[in-house]
């Protein structure tokens, strides 16, 4: 949660709107996905530890639902053991910093629009609950 809270707090002041744990089409989970004010979609993958990282081989299916994927994690975890073919993210849950931007490889439009429609069904599914319990949101003006 550290490492996320950090991560969400550098997009937003980047201009991007943040979602934690979004399911893909494939079915796996998204630690966080990123939406630009142009419509790119980021992927971080969040890996706490080096045996959080062996054991997670996932991460290459990410790839086909995204334009730029990226690791994140905190000083404790060393950055060599990430590939470099990803970006790179340090965080320490007050903020973050980008490290090695991500190589873009651009969706196809299909799966641009799929991801799109996901993430905005999503966040309005997410709102309305957030809303119906009782929790008092504040509006946000992402332009």
């Amino acid at each position: 949660m550290l490492v996320r809270r950090g991560v969400q707090r550098l997009f937003l002041e980047m201009g991007l709107a943040v979602m934690p744990e979004l399911s893909l089409a494939s079915g796996r989970r998204a630690d966080l996905v990123a939406l630009s004010r142009s419509g790119e979609i980021w992927i971080v993958e969040i890996k706490s530890s080096i045996e959080d990282w062996k054991v997670d081989r996932k991460w290459p299916i990410y790839r086909e639902h995204c334009d730029r994927l990226f690791f994140a994690t905190h000083p404790g975890v060393p950055a060599d053991i990430f590939p470099e073919d990803c970006g790179f993210i340090l965080s320490d849950g007050y903020g973050a910093e980008i490290i090695r931007d991500a190589p873009e490889h651009k969706l196809a439009g299909a799966t641009r629009k799929a991801m799109t429609l996901r993430f905005a069904r999503v966040s309005a599914a997410r709102m309305t609950l957030a809303e119906l319990s009782g929790i008092d949101l504040p509006e946000t003006d992402m332009e």
